[in-house]
Parts: C-alpha cells; structure tokens; sequence
C-alpha cells in the first residue's frame, strides 16, 4: 500500500514552453502566424477570440489580446527584448527556412546569421513587433 505523501525517484520532467505573444490585433495576428509562418490554429478562445495558441511541428506559441502597449517605445528593438525562442536541428533547415520566410515578405530585425559563439540565428518581427528567434547548432 502507497501512501500519496511518499516521495517517488522519478524526477519531474519538463516538456515543453508555450511562451505569451501579447497582440492587439488578434485576427490579424492568428492570419500572420498561420499564413506567414506555417503554423496552425490549435485552438482559440472568446468571442470574439482573445486568446489561443498556434503550433508547427513542436513549437507552440500563445497569443493574448491587449488593449495597451506592454513596453514602452521602441525598447525591445534596442535591447533585443525576445519574446520566443525556437529551435531546429540544423543549419540547414534554419537556413531554408529563413528563405521560406523572406519568401513570403516576412519582416525581420536580425537576417540570417552566425554568432560569435558559432550558433546560426535569425530573429523576425511579428505585426505587434514581438521579437521571435530562429535558431540552430552552426554545423
């Protein structure tokens, strides 16, 4: 018989991040994420919708409605303030990716690059400005 207060070994696991991308046009961005950047409407909620959550392959991302700024001026270009960070394998899938997206006329802040510390990275701007990294090993 166990007893509910009993300890197991078996570490916690995290499995996954949804991180918030705080919008003001909630339509507008779903359309953006969905027709820009290939992901998929998981669900939403409200009516009208005021929050939700959009996924390709592993990646997930939680969109919330806001009626006023969430930073002040243009601090998260200065400071490269992040709102999401995914993550691909390879080089090469970032790189073809980072055409697929320069394709369909998606803005960027950061193109398509190598860092000193040798990961390969690219960062775009989402309608509200929301900063998200693409990222991957340098190969």
């Amino acid at each position: 018989m166990s007893n509910s207060t009993e300890k197991t070994s078996e570490k916690p696991v995290l499995t996954g991040a949804e991180p918030v991308l705080y919008v003001t046009d909630f339509s507008a961005s779903l359309a953006f994420f969905t027709e820009k950047l290939g992901f998929a409407p998981d669900f939403t909620y409200g009516d009208p919708p005021f929050y939700g959550v959009v996924v390709r392959d592993r990646a997930r991302l939680c969109l919330r409605l806001v009626h006023e700024p969430v930073f002040v001026g243009s601090i998260r270009r200065r400071e490269e303030l992040l709102s999401a960070s995914i993550t691909l394998d390879s080089a090469a899938a970032l790189k073809e990716l980072f055409l697929d997206y320069q394709a369909a006329g998606v803005p960027f802040h950061l193109p398509l690059t190598t860092r000193p510390w040798g990961a390969r990275n690219f960062i775009l701007l989402d309608p509200d400005g929301n900063l998200i990294l693409f990222a991957s090993p340098g190969d």
